[in-house]
């Protein structure tokens, strides 16, 4: 009945791709309501079909991250439009190399090491710092960015004291 648990999220701030794909979706479908009234009822056909895809298509790019922490293992998930739940990666406290913020030191000796492949499930705000994980399984190398809870952080240190850092 050791169990440790720990979950944290973060809903994640629109970026560049998410406005661009918005602003089309807004301009294909007045443009074919515009055909439609201006040129033949025919584009009505296509209006409906604009319609029904901004409506499915909207609360999909509103994204959030969740973090669970549970006896070693991490599960990040999204969460699209507060509906749609995804499991991006699990991983084992026992194959992680360091967690540390992203600004820390101790990171240091990974700073010029490009064998890392990156995800990010951080927010993108400006204003926190993101923690850092580097992760190994087998030959697959990866650097995770996320933003865990106070608690999160206290249940992987007592799992994992050499490995994560609270700079």
């Amino acid at each position: 009945m050791g169990d440790t648990y720990a979950e944290a999220g973060v809903p994640r701030l629109p970026n560049m791709k998410t406005y661009l794909i918005k602003f089309l979706l807004i301009v294909l479908t007045l443009s074919c309501g515009f055909l439609t009234v201006a040129v033949s009822p025919v584009f009505f056909t296509f209006l409906l079909v604009c319609i029904v895809a901004d409506t499915f298509l909207f609360p999909r790019l509103n994204v959030e991250y969740e973090y669970i922490y549970c006896d070693g293992q991490i599960d990040f998930d999204r969460i699209s439009g507060k509906a749609k739940r995804k499991r991006m990666l699990r991983i084992d406290m026992d194959q992680v190399e360091i967690v540390a913020p992203a600004t820390s030191h101790a990171l240091d000796s990974y700073k010029n090491n490009t064998n890392f492949k990156l995800k990010n499930y951080s927010s993108l705000r400006k204003d926190v710092t993101p923690y850092v994980i580097y992760y190994a399984s087998g030959e697959t190398k990866t650097k995770i960015l996320f933003e865990p809870s106070s608690k999160m952080l206290d249940c992987m240190k007592y799992k994992a004291p050499r490995k994560v850092m609270r700079d």
